[in-house]
């Protein structure tokens, strides 16, 4: 047992691969660290004098945690909030001379220590944990690569996976092992006979130990793991040695399902009771130290912070600390200074509350979209419409004898900033003529046609290609992928439109519709 009453982490030192292993402490970061001893005289160092530094003083004028934010303004002046951070005998809210010469690794300790005070007061881990800074979850991923990966491994990804994720470790020879997914996310069922019945002969590389999950709000799925489904998951990586990398930008964007009948209004809950409406994360039942978990800054604050940490057990922030110290070192100081002035005014209830109302305004826009879907399409639930097998609902096109097309399905998101839809192209003329022409992807092929399409009416949406995992070269068209045929995917985000361009573009995305399936 840890001493403040947290199990101790199982020993997992034998995840850590060769390169991750052969690090050593930078020397260099030695010495910063007996820099600040009183009475140290250093002739040792290469630091900046500070009294070069041009930064004095920056005020930043701020929305208080109470602001309203649903329609996009702003808080009228009066209400704003400074947060001034100043150097020497005049600091203000925020000595901002400790941010402006280089770091140890680790990140300033007083930011560090709050995101100690929210890990515990959101997850309250019951391992013994470290929270290390990142300049935001791409970096962060790519050093959990650079620890856990050997070149030509495989890792565990969701059916659908974030691109950046994987487009880093195609370079190295890594590939990924799509486990099928539902409403409730991944299969526990199909990720336990996948590493039960893996091959190593057959597969060529060892058995995967790396599962990559984007576990609330999934981009692009929207879907979010279901309390009952993390358990199971949990335990299935217990069961096989893995560890699970939660990389969870979106985990304070969770709001209710969508209701038509009842449009959204903002109740301001206390902490505790809104902490009550978000799902466990898996680090809050993490017993063993085997989740490594990936916050940020980005989707709540802004993405130009560049700044996150890592929630991981100490063996695994000492290794990726010793890659921060030669690769990135500490993230933007001014970046960790406004954070730290920001969140020291704000306090981490009033964090929590900018939190819910952040989370009502994604809740708008995503009804916004649904709205609009209902507005120019016939919405369906999944057992009343022409393809009762679909998850979540279906949007048709209705004849005037009353006859139903489905031209995509969609499941109501739960969390996040995106809409996954699933067209089908089964009784599409013009899918039929591509198919007719022995077109090696036909699928593909016309999701390109449709696309360009809808960029002529000036419509933008994502196409789910950007998110099938990379499985190797001979795995890329439909057929090989093993996906279904006739069927493709895009994504819908309502994270950026006004009211009026989501609406005006799903009219749009309706008259193209109209020129194919009518």
């Amino acid at each position: 047992m840890a001493p403040n009453g947290t199990s101790a982490p199982v020993d997992l030192s034998h995840h850590i691969n060769r390169k991750s292993k052969a690090r050593h402490p930078s020397p260099l970061k030695d010495i910063i660290k007996f820099m600040g001893q009183d009475g140290m005289i250093s002739l040792a160092g290469g630091l900046p004098h500070p009294s070069t530094f041009p930064l004095e003083q920056a005020t930043f004028s701020c929305l208080p945690p109470s602001a309203s934010i649903t329609d996009g303004s702003t808080a009228a002046s009066d209400d704003l909030l400074s947060v001034t951070l100043g150097r020497g005998s005049d600091p203000k809210d925020l000595d901002l001379t400790q941010f402006l010469q280089y770091g140890s690794g680790t990140g300033n300790k007083a930011l560090i220590e709050l995101s100690r005070e929210l890990t515990e007061k959101v997850h309250a881990p019951p391992f013994e944990y470290e929270c290390l800074l990142h300049p935001g979850n791409t970096n962060a991923w790519a050093k959990v690569v650079g620890m856990l990966c050997e070149d030509d491994d495989f890792v565990i990804v969701e059916e659908y996976t974030y691109p950046s994720a994987q487009a880093l470790w195609i370079p190295l020879g890594i590939k990924a092992v799509p486990v099928s997914a539902d409403a409730e996310g991944i299969s526990a069922t199909l990720l336990r006979e996948l590493l039960q019945n893996w091959d190593e002969g057959v597969k060529g590389a060892r058995r995967p130990r790396v599962l990559y999950l984007v576990s609330v709000g999934s981009n692009p799925t929207g879907t979010t793991i279901s309390r009952q489904r993390r358990k199971d998951i949990y335990n299935v990586c217990v069961e096989f040695d893995i560890i699970l990398v939660e990389d969870d930008p979106y985990y304070f964007l969770q709001y209710p399902s969508y209701n038509p009948s009842t449009p959204p209004t903002f109740v301001s809950k206390s902490t505790p009771d809104f902490l009550k409406t978000l799902i466990p994360s898996f680090l809050s039942m993490d017993t063993q130290g085997r989740v490594i978990r990936l916050e940020s800054f980005s989707k709540t604050l802004f993405p130009g912070l560049r700044l996150g940490y890592f929630i991981a057990n100490p063996m695994f922030t000492e290794r990726l600390l010793r890659a921060t110290e030669v690769e990135t070192q500490d993230p933007a100081g001014l970046s960790q200074a406004f954070v730290l002035g920001l969140l020291k005014k704000w306090g981490v209830d009033g964090y929590l509350d900018w939190l819910q109302r952040l989370q009502f305004q994604y809740q708008v826009r995503r009804d916004w979209l649904l709205d609009a879907f209902g507005a120019h399409f016939t919405v369906l639930p999944a057992a009343e419409s022409p393809v009762p097998k679909a998850d979540g609902l279906v949007a048709c096109l209705k004849s005037a004898n009353g006859d139903l097309r489905p031209v995509f399905s969609f499941v109501d998101p739960g969390a996040g900033m995106f809409v996954w839809a699933k067209f089908y192209f089964h009784d599409v003329r013009r899918f039929s003529e591509i198919q007719g022409a022995s077109t090696e992807d036909p699928e593909q092929a016309f999701a390109t046609e449709l696309w360009t399409a809808w960029a002529t009416e000036l419509v933008l949406l994502t196409p789910g290609s950007y998110y099938h995992p990379w499985q190797g070269a001979d795995k890329v068209s439909t057929a090989a992928r093993g996906a279904e045929a006739g069927t493709v995917h895009f994504r819908f985000s309502f994270a950026t439109p006004t009211k009026e361009q989501i609406a005006a573009g799903v009219e749009r995305v309706r008259r193209v519709v109209d020129r194919y399936w009518g």
